[in-house]
């Protein structure tokens, strides 16, 4: 299972504008936005349950506050 973990839209990111920043100085401009976030791979025995997943990623992986978590569970 994987749990991407970005900064919402509203929040800054300042991380994603330096590397905005560095492509267009190496001539990639067609990349108009870059949202830096983290990337969490998870493995757990048996058919993972949606809901406590959930509550891992809002506790413990994100700041619920300023993060928007995204899981992306196996596919069967």
């Amino acid at each position: 299972m994987v749990v991407d973990v970005v900064l919402k839209p509203e929040i800054s990111d300042p991380q994603g504008q330096a590397v905005l920043g560095a492509l267009g100085r190496l001539g990639h401009d067609s990349v108009r936005s870059v949202r830096q976030g983290k990337h969490f791979v998870l493995e757990v025995d048996g058919t993972p349950d949606e809901a406590e997943l959930k509550q891992i990623a809002e506790t413990l992986l994100a700041n619920p506050v300023i993060e928007d978590v995204e899981l992306h569970l196996p596919k069967d």
